[in-house]
């Protein structure tokens, strides 16, 4: 087939190694820079390259998943690669003297539940005092120390 433009390359043309790891990176925007310097095509040109080299990859990684899925006997419609995952919202029934906390707070109160059974479940005793109120407490016996010392000799 006559090619009108010889300087046009087709989109499908194999992209260099760095700027394949820049694409499988996230780096889009350097990938498209190097690509477009490198080649000395337009900017448009070269999203569009990297583009279709980014479809193509995810289409080999949807197949991998799919075939995968398919000898552990996993169903194709728990695979939906489209759809953001569903949230469970549960009403939670009012009660009078309770403050309502944020997502943030429900995550760390459960980060810290988390852990605390877990030290539970080795045995670890929490001690009496945290450590940062014992360094407190020997600071201030031993300026407590230096300025009796201090107030006996100038005072």
């Amino acid at each position: 087939m006559f090619n009108s433009d010889p300087n046009l390359k087709p989109i499908s043309a194999k992209l260099p190694k760095a700027i394949i790891m820049m694409v499988e990176k996230g780096n889009l925007v350097m990938a498209i820079k190097s690509l477009a310097e490198d080649e000395n095509i337009s900017m448009d040109e070269a999203k569009l390259r990297i583009d279709a080299y980014e479809t193509e990859l995810k289409n080999k990684q949807q197949q991998n998943l799919t075939t995968i899925a398919n000898k552990q006997g996993i169903p194709n419609e728990a695979l939906s690669f489209d759809r953001e995952p569903e949230v469970e919202i549960v009403p939670e029934s009012l009660i009078k003297h309770r403050v309502k906390t944020t997502k943030s707070e429900q995550g760390f109160k459960s980060l810290q539940k988390g852990v605390d059974s877990k030290l539970d479940d080795i045995g670890y005793k929490k001690p009496l005092l945290p450590y940062w109120a014992k360094r407190l407490i020997v600071i201030a016996a031993i300026m407590a120390g230096l300025f009796w010392i201090l107030w006996r000799v100038f005072g």
